[in-house]
């Protein structure tokens, strides 16, 4: 970290991004829209006993690697029914989508949000296919990790290579300067507990590759994270660092829609289209 960083003004992206609501908004109602729409291709699949551990699957042609989208929020608001419209893109590819939620701070520590998705990528598991998992802002944060993880050691039965790629919108690789943030007043983190929740500092993957996208107008901090952990896992396996043209924090994930979207169709070549 760097002394005299405005830390708070460089992660409060609602307060950088002051028309977010209405952004927040747009999701819910195109998200409701979608899974409306595309009632047929929707299930719903359990993979703990709360009621946010829950995968929303939106069904392709059923071939080939599903792709995970883990929400953001801080690792503290919303839920994955804001971002079915999300899966428009890959599906129109006849790509499978599958939308995970779980249970947010101060409830739970961040640490348990991990164990939460690896649970979840072990329910999806199940389907016998491999994932690519891609995720916004905390869900980018997230999808790093499970890249990270060492399948086999987490559970004897599961593929080595479950994950085969992870595509981070927005994310965070190093929390600690989250610490002395309001960020981390429903997080609880201290300097040891963000470090150790921090993909950046694990032992780097062996296997897969990773995307670090960042919108072009996002803090000087989110361009940073990207670009640490592309430079960091990059001596390992294949990275690369990319922006989204003219998008913010909360604009970044719009492209996941579009069918033809540049990263819509990067997500394509991942799972193997």
């Amino acid at each position: 970290m760097s002394a005299g960083v405005d830390y708070e003004a460089e992660y409060n992206n609602r307060a950088r991004v002051p028309e977010n609501p209405a952004i927040i908004a747009g999701w819910a109602s195109d998200a409701k829209a979608y899974r409306e729409a595309h009632s047929s291709r929707h299930t719903a699949i359990s993979y703990g006993s709360g009621e946010r551990n829950r995968i929303d699957l939106f069904a392709g042609d059923g071939a080939g690697p599903v792709v995970v989208f883990i929400h953001g929020g801080y690792w503290q608001a919303l839920d994955g029914s804001f971002f079915s419209h999300l899966a428009a893109g890959l599906n129109a590819h006849g790509i499978d989508v599958a939308v995970p939620g779980y249970n947010l701070c101060p409830a739970v520590s961040v640490d348990a949000i991990v164990g939460e998705m690896r649970a979840a990528a072990r329910a999806l598991a199940k389907l016998g296919r491999p994932l690519v998992v891609s995720g916004h802002s905390a869900g980018g944060h997230l999808a790093a990790c499970l890249l990270a993880t060492d399948w086999r050691a987490y559970d004897t039965s599961l593929p080595a290579e479950l994950v085969t790629g992870a595509y981070a919108i927005s994310g965070l690789f190093d929390l600690r300067p989250l610490v002395g943030t309001s960020i981390n007043n429903a997080l609880k983190l201290d300097e040891a507990s963000a470090g150790a929740v921090s993909p950046l500092f694990w032992k780097a993957p062996a296997r897969g590759t990773l995307d670090a996208v960042v919108g072009a107008n996002e803090s000087a901090e989110y361009l940073r994270q990207s670009r640490i952990i592309v430079d960091a896992w990059g001596t390992g396996i294949p990275t690369r660092f990319a922006t989204v043209p003219d998008a913010n924090h909360f604009t970044a994930v719009a492209p996941l829609a579009d069918p033809n979207s540049p990263m819509t169709l990067r997500l394509k070549h991942l799972a193997g289209r």
